[in-house]
């Protein structure tokens, strides 16, 4: 498997500031860019496969970026807690869009559950105008409205400051608290748990999760008032995207309810709407048939 190129980029926020990591697949001067951003726990290294698919099967006509939201992966930690939220988050990718207008022509985006959520954010308002027009939304299990138990289930291991004796011994923790993901061949897993993981100093084997435990504090101070107050304005930032959109659900989710995603079909961009059986929140975009919806969708 070839490998990404890692880049860095100055960020503001409440401090002094902060790096966020990005990884970058295909040629550097493809006008055709893909931005990929990952879940709440998770970093940018989940697209691994179809960022490779993406610009394989456009022949090299399309660049991916990957970033690791605060805190996540390669990205530094924030000093106030607090700042882990879609302001900040959508304000780190407004400067990454700023970084990468000279060379885009064509922009997608693929959100997976917090990504599309910080996706709607960015692209579904008009006062920070976007490099060019954002072309094709991808939605991976996730909308406006979030059921209030997956939120209390995430509450439930998101922030756990936890230590591991090897590589497996972490991907089998985080397979508990995954099944949800669908379907992976052991192989899989432990590809997907290698970037989910670094290394303990001063031990020889040891590891730990890859992201500031402190994302959590915002994240506990969510009430079902404040979720459904959130859910308002994500609905009008939905309404105002011109894209169009794909839609993807789990057909086990619990954070993606099918009533929402039914609604999501019928106002705002109408998403077309591509279901996974026994997969729940949310599919990794490994399978073949998920990377051949979205490739498909977005290389049309």
């Amino acid at each position: 498997m070839s490998e990404p190129k890692l880049n860095y980029l100055p960020c503001a926020d409440s401090g002094s500031g902060h790096r966020m990591a990005y990884w970058e697949w295909g040629p550097a001067d493809a006008g055709h860019i893909v931005v990929c951003v990952h879940g709440l726990s998770r970093q940018g290294r989940d697209f691994d496969g179809l960022a490779q698919a993406l610009v394989e099967r456009s022949g090299g006509a399309v660049r991916v970026i990957c970033p690791d939201v605060v805190g996540r992966g390669k990205s530094d930690w924030l000093a106030d807690p607090m700042g882990y939220q879609v302001p900040t988050y959508a304000a780190d990718v407004f400067a990454l869009l700023a970084h990468l207008k000279p060379t885009t022509q064509t922009l997608d985006w693929v959100g997976t559950s917090m990504g599309g959520l910080i996706g709607l954010a960015v692209c579904g308002q008009t006062q920070f105008p976007l490099p060019v027009p954002l072309r094709r939304l991808v939605l991976n299990d996730v909308g406006p409205a979030i059921q209030w138990d997956s939120i209390v289930r995430i509450g439930q291991y998101l922030g756990r400051a936890v230590q591991f004796e090897s590589l497996q011994q972490a991907a089998d923790a985080m397979w508990a608290v995954s099944t949800t993901f669908g379907p992976h061949t052991p192989a899989q897993w432990l590809e997907l748990s290698r970037y989910m993981v670094k290394p303990v100093p001063g031990t020889a084997n040891a590891v730990t999760l890859h992201y500031d435990p402190s994302i959590a504090v915002p994240f506990g101070t969510m009430t079902r008032e404040s979720a459904a107050q959130g859910e308002a304005v994500l609905w009008q930032l939905y309404d105002a995207i011109a894209a169009q959109t794909l839609l993807l659900r789990g057909a086990q989710s619990d954070l993606l309810s099918v009533e929402t995603a039914r609604l999501m079909t019928a106002r705002g961009p109408k998403a077309r709407l591509v279901e996974f059986a026994g997969v729940g929140h949310a599919p990794t975009l490994i399978a073949f048939d998920q990377v051949d919806t979205v490739t498909q969708f977005l290389l049309a």
